[in-house]
């Protein structure tokens, strides 16, 4: 039985989630994940689904809608690692740090994304080829 595709939501007015998901697709042969951003009409009805919502202060981390879960953060990242597969997969073993430690070092970076990476005024829209991979 072949189980659905993943969904990977992402801020899509960031730069750095947006290199991200770009990222993941060039690896992603098999076209194991799909992609919404966390401010499409999608991307908050998935939100909804799952009883979340963003704070105030606008999307702080990828999740991954997997199999009914869904997780978030530095979970979310190694999850999506593994799911690659060849070498990325290992980074997996990155699970084996306690959650607070890679967490943490996930919402520094997360602070910082705008400012290090610049954001964009509108999310960026999937070319022809990928639209079918974009909910």
């Amino acid at each position: 039985m072949i189980s659905p595709p993943a969904t990977i939501l992402f801020d899509g007015v960031c730069n750095l989630c947006n290199g991200f998901v770009q990222f993941v697709i060039r690896h992603d042969a098999a076209g194991r994940f799909r992609f919404a951003s966390l401010q499409s009409a999608s991307g908050q009805a998935l939100l909804a689904a799952h009883g979340i919502t963003l704070p105030a202060t606008g999307p702080e981390t990828v999740l991954l809608v997997e199999g009914g879960q869904v997780y978030t953060h530095s979970t979310a990242v190694l999850r999506i690692a593994r799911g690659l597969g060849g070498a990325w997969r290992l980074l997996y073993a990155g699970r084996l740090l306690p959650r607070a430690f890679r967490d943490a070092l996930y919402r520094f970076v997360a602070r910082h994304r705008y400012q290090w990476f610049g954001r964009q005024d509108a999310c960026t829209l999937p070319t022809p080829e990928l639209q079918q991979r974009f909910l």
